[in-house]
């Protein structure tokens, strides 16, 4: 094989990382789940929620609305064990009554954009991109990775023997009833590897974004004070200097320059894109070639123009048609040497 395919086939090969945070849900239902239930970003979460009484009657020194500030006190307050088992008990109650809308979501178009060599990591706890992965494996199985790196209402697991799925399923090996998966953790020490479960997710993540040619994070935050998150992540990432030939994506209603300075520890130097619209970003208009477009784009200097693009008016019809002659072209080319194209 010549070396320079080769060495495109390489690039183009390697994983789209995808990380999701709290405005991603909101994107996803922006005018509620199926039953109208709404969810929210961590700012005023309890109140738009209405779970305020929760801790309306607590001696609280933290005057942040931001839940993840307020269970870090809680957490080191003896005093508040039942509280904090009370939230967690409302957040997951709260969460598992929520369906997803009849009609595609963005996370349906978010599963179906990318393929087994991606994945999408999940801060939100809310049951959407399960229940959009159940019915877009319908579509096509070739669907990226997921890692809930929070726990997930859904998710449950068995201790002993590493398995997870479905939180009302059995362990395949001992027959018992899953664990549900953790969801609160305070926010100065998240202690991530002292559940094995999150501990799974959270190095699958890692192997991910090591190799990853392009990240796209969606609504997520990152907060400062979410030290041991972000020493994760700067870990896997490494040093953006030699990171010259990838690309990180925001797909975020903030400001440009407010996300950039949140990341820059990511970016380097101009390699980034940003846009408020989920439809704007490489993964609505280029979707399942997202690497091949910004190889040829930046490597092959080649002016790119999306053929097969997701629109939001798009039914379940149409993501059929559309995904099916894209994966029909993937598996003709699969042990070939011609890249795909970026479209």
């Amino acid at each position: 094989m010549d070396k320079y395919f080769e060495y495109e086939r390489d690039y183009k090969s390697r994983p789209h990382v995808v990380l999701l945070g709290a405005g991603a849900s909101v994107a996803a239902i922006p005018r509620g789940d199926k039953n109208g239930m709404k969810t929210s970003v961590m700012d005023g979460f309890l109140e738009k929620l209405g779970l305020s009484e929760v801790i309306e009657d607590l001696n609280l020194v933290t005057q942040s609305d931001n839940l993840e500030d307020i269970y870090s006190e809680i957490a080191e307050r003896d005093e508040y064990a039942d509280v904090r088992s009370e939230l967690d008990t409302r957040i997951r109650n709260y969460f598992s009554e929520f369906e997803i809308p009849d009609e595609p979501t963005i996370y349906d178009f978010l599963l179906l954009s990318l393929r087994k060599k991606d994945l999408i990591a999940t801060f939100n706890w809310d049951p959407l991109l399960l229940q959009a992965y159940q019915r877009t494996v319908k579509i096509t199985t070739d669907l990226p990775d997921l890692a809930f790196l929070h726990g997930n209402v859904l998710v449950g697991y068995c201790l002993e023997h590493q398995h997870g799925g479905n939180v009302d399923n059995r362990c395949p090996e001992c027959d018992e009833w899953f664990s549900p998966s953790r969801l609160l953790y305070p926010i100065a020490k998240k202690n991530y590897n002292d559940d094995p479960y999150t501990k799974n997710n959270w190095k699958a993540l890692k192997n991910y974004l090591s190799e990853a040619y392009l990240v796209t994070i969606f609504g997520y935050s990152a907060p400062k004070t979410d030290v041991e998150a972000i020493d994760m992540l700067k870990d896997a990432w490494g040093d953006i200097n030699k990171r010259n030939m990838e690309d990180i994506e925001f797909v975020d209603i903030q400001q440009e320059d407010a996300l950039v300075d949140t990341w820059e520890e990511f970016v380097h130097t101009h390699h980034y894109t940003h846009t408020n619209d989920f439809f704007n970003s490489s993964l609505a208009r280029f979707p399942r070639r997202t690497t091949e477009d910004l190889f040829d784009r930046t490597q092959n200097c080649i002016w790119t123009s999306p053929e097969t693009p997701f629109s939001e008016s798009m039914t379940f019809s149409d993501l059929r048609n559309v995904v099916g002659r894209l994966v029909e072209e993937e598996n003709e080319h699969k042990d070939s040497y011609i890249t795909l194209k970026n479209r």
